[in-house]
């Protein structure tokens, strides 16, 4: 994610235009995709992935879809104040607080049984309107060259120890951060999170995003970032210039720091186009939709239709998450949390 709670709440005025000069894949906006012969998407998911869904769902079914991009922040806020008039048929996400904000609005019809039924229970929520389509697990990313793995910490709560002050960074305005504290939250409570936080507010240096993190742990300017998986290994398959001297580590033993997020995908409730976008959906959580993840280039954990993940990835069996319904991550409340202890 590239913007913060305060970023968000500061464009947010100035989303409808935003989303109206968003890249489109499938057709263009105001064709006839936007116009009726089709559906509209609101992607907060990786733009490549997602064009690659909608390309492979056109062809097989000839349904056109418009995507209307951003992030997460930025497309819940549209979507809550475009309310029932939204022109959205589908909402994706990279997260599950926004899908979790949304859903929590009212916005968003169930789900079809035959679509939730391709994705296991533990990756999706249990409220059945939304489902997951794709994840990515929290890692600890660490310099090589700094430290050893005896070094490193057993536990996400423990980087609140004085000991690691400047030593970590992590993009704590970001939505991934703010997932990951929600975990926190419904694993250890708030008082345990508030106390984590605060101490996160003393040790840790912030970064915009989580690849500004990734490049700081490989120069070397902090020794380990909290961040997402898949940051070093789609700058692996590129480069590798942010990402040489580092090496990931994997909390496992259901730690808060083994959290497995769910990226969403819902059909909202004032679609006109139901059929068409619980189509999209069952497309993208099904084999062929999970094929594309699972070869693509955004190195996302597939969780639908029985795919394995990419080959290069730890497989989800082995990282011993910690099971949080997605549908109870309270992201309000982790706001609130964080801007009182200054972090927002």
């Amino acid at each position: 994610m590239k913007f913060g709670i305060k970023s968000a709440t500061v464009l947010a005025a100035a989303t409808a235009s935003l989303l109206a000069l968003s890249a489109c894949s499938g057709a263009p906006s105001g064709s006839s995709a936007a116009s009726g012969d089709g559906i509209v998407v609101y992607n907060a998911q990786h733009e490549n992935l997602t064009g690659a869904w909608v390309d492979a769902f056109t062809k097989e079914t000839g349904i056109k879809v418009t995507l209307r991009n951003g992030d997460d922040l930025e497309m819940s806020n549209q979507l809550s104040e475009e309310g029932k008039n939204s022109p959205a048929d589908v909402f994706l996400t990279e997260n599950s607080p926004a899908m979790v904000r949304i859903a929590s609005a009212g916005l968003l019809a169930p789900v079809d049984q035959a679509t939730l039924s391709q994705v296991p229970a533990q990756y999706r929520p249990s409220t059945g309107d939304w489902t997951g389509i794709a994840a990515r697990s929290t890692v600890l990313a660490y310099n090589k060259t700094k430290l050893s793995e005896d070094q490193l910490p057993k536990s996400l709560m423990d980087l609140a120890d004085p000991s690691w002050k400047g030593r970590v960074g992590a993009s704590t305005g970001g939505a991934d951060f703010q997932a990951i504290v929600s975990a926190m939250l419904a694993l250890k409570g708030e008082d345990a999170t508030q106390k984590w936080l605060e101490a996160a507010k003393s040790n840790f240096k912030s970064y915009k995003d989580d690849t500004p993190v990734l490049a700081a742990v490989n120069a070397g300017e902090v020794e380990a970032g909290v961040l997402y998986h898949y940051y070093s290994f789609v700058d692996q398959a590129q480069t590798g210039e942010n990402s040489k001297n580092v090496a990931l580590h994997y909390f496992k033993n259901q730690d808060p720091g083994a959290f497995v997020s769910v990226s969403g995908g819902a059909v909202l409730a004032s679609s006109k186009k139901q059929a068409q976008a619980q189509e999209f959906l069952k497309f993208i959580t099904g084999k062929t939709g999970q094929q594309v993840l699972q070869n693509g280039d955004s190195f996302e954990y597939t969780v639908g239709s029985d795919v394995p993940a990419n080959s290069k990835l730890v497989p989800l069996k082995d990282l011993q998450a910690p099971a949080v319904d997605p549908a109870k991550l309270n992201s309000e409340k982790v706001t609130e949390l964080m801007t009182k202890v200054g972090l927002l």
